[in-house]
């Protein structure tokens, strides 16, 4: 592997919030582009981390390549997972680093982090019905569809979910 996996760091935290801003919006997943109100959430890397864990994967340079957010069940970022659940959110990696594993090694980690957890038999996701190379990816890893949890975050835009159990 050519990239590591680790916390952020604060003086990351901003760059975070813009790659993952910014992927959000280019990628089209923001109903209402930049005056979408979720970007401020997507952005505001510095209350995710006191909020729960925030993961970074960075280069050889320690350049920053992508992200995700990491909660236990229950709590403030955790949008489905209840109690026994983790969830992960907001993995994002950048369009310069795609296709190099990334993705998948940052899902790996959260999965572990998930399994280290005293009680938790299952790891949980929501994902946008046109994430297609994403669906790819947790199908490939064991995770299955529970299309009886999907769920709207806000009138007409389906959130697809998955669940991987451990």
């Amino acid at each position: 592997m050519d990239f590591t996996i680790r916390a952020v760091r604060p003086e990351e935290y901003e760059e975070l919030g813009d790659l993952t801003g910014l992927t959000y919006l280019n990628d089209g997943l923001l109903l209402h582009g930049e005056d979408d109100s979720y970007l401020a959430v997507l952005r505001d890397t510095a209350r995710r981390a006191r909020e729960s864990e925030v993961l970074v994967a960075v280069d050889a340079d320690e350049r920053l390549v992508g992200g995700v957010t990491f909660a236990r069940g229950g709590t403030a970022w955790a949008d489905i997972a209840v109690e026994g659940e983790a969830e992960f959110r907001m993995l994002v990696v950048g369009p310069d680093a795609r296709g190099r594993g990334i993705g998948e090694a940052l899902v790996r980690v959260c999965l572990d982090r998930a399994q280290a957890l005293s009680g938790c038999a299952r790891l949980v996701l929501s994902t946008g019905e046109t994430m297609v190379a994403a669906h790819r990816i947790y199908e490939r890893m064991g995770f299955v569809r529970t299309p009886e949890r999907d769920w709207e975050p806000v009138p007409d835009h389906l959130l697809r979910t998955y669940a991987l159990e451990f």
